[in-house]
């Protein structure tokens, strides 16, 4: 669809553009969200355009009061726009808090290998079958948790909202929920393997960031969640005074120079984290 390779175009053209406030996200996010309905909306997966990145296969699923369309939000669309524009730049890429694959489907279009992590066995089980469907054979998947170490650890799904499910004392959830026990695996071989990093931990993100050192930065790079304020004080903690920079997209992929800069949710966009001296969009 034409329109949906301008909005793409418009996204890599105007990252400075891209806060919230802005007249240009609130526009094009209404856009996206009418094409999407239209063309995501198939329990089939119809194989259905999807600006540079080809066709693509993903059935409508219902998860709690979210179903799939929220996966193709604004914010994401500007995450896959910057996948695009570095797919000369980037090779080998983890995906963790993967979900249905979307993303991990998305970066085998760009010609990343990929290593996809998603423990619940719900969305696990999703996954595998639309990276199948997308003939998405550079990405390997694991149904495994990330965090600290190797192991197990408990997990919480949250019912009304299976995107928000969580490791144990990641985050507070509200309504109901099933626990059960996970395989876990450990950070740091991923970031040492990989160049980059889409992280949606759920609150979890902290723990991982801080095994993220100035030495292991000098050749990787990360795009991630923020969860909560919390969070957001310790990472600006970690990374501050050192080598590494952060760019937030509530400040227009601006540099993050105080901890009032950092997102504190999901609602204020992502953050780049990084050695460059700023967000490459070109």
């Amino acid at each position: 669809m034409k329109l949906l390779e301008n909005v793409f175009d418009a996204l890599i053209e105007s990252p400075s553009l891209h806060y919230r406030s802005s007249a240009f996200y609130k526009l094009n996010k209404e856009v996206v969200l009418k094409i999407i309905e239209d063309l995501f909306n198939s329990p089939e997966g119809r194989p259905s355009s999807f600006g540079p990145f080809g066709d693509i296969s993903l059935p409508f699923t219902r998860m709690g009061a979210i179903n799939s369309l929220d996966l193709f939000g604004l914010d994401e669309l500007i995450i896959f726009s910057f996948y695009h524009v570095n797919r000369n730049r980037y090779k080998r890429v983890i995906d963790v808090g993967a979900n249905l694959g979307l993303h991990s489907i998305v970066m085998s279009r760009c010609d990343y290998s990929v290593r996809s992590f998603e423990p619940d066995p719900w969305h696990y089980e999703m996954l595998t079958k639309n990276l199948i469907a997308n003939s998405a054979k550079n990405v390997t998947s694991f149904k495994q948790a990330v965090s600290i170490s190797d192991g197990k650890a408990e997990f919480v799904r949250v019912l009304g909202n299976t995107t928000g499910s969580h490791l144990a004392g990641s985050k507070d959830s509200y309504g109901q929920k099933e626990t059960f026990i996970v395989p876990v695996c450990a950070v740091k071989p991923l970031f040492e393997w990989a160049d980059l990093a889409k992280i949606d931990a759920e609150g979890h993100e902290k723990e991982l960031l801080q095994a993220a050192t100035p030495e292991l930065m000098k050749s990787l790079d990360i795009i991630v969640e923020i969860g909560n304020p919390e969070n957001a004080k310790a990472v600006f903690k970690h990374f501050n005074g050192t080598s590494v920079n952060m760019f937030s997209q509530k400040l227009g992929w601006g540099a993050v120079s105080k901890v009032e800069d950092m997102p504190i949710s999901h609602r204020e966009g992502s953050l780049f984290i990084s050695s460059k001296t700023q967000m490459p969009w070109k």
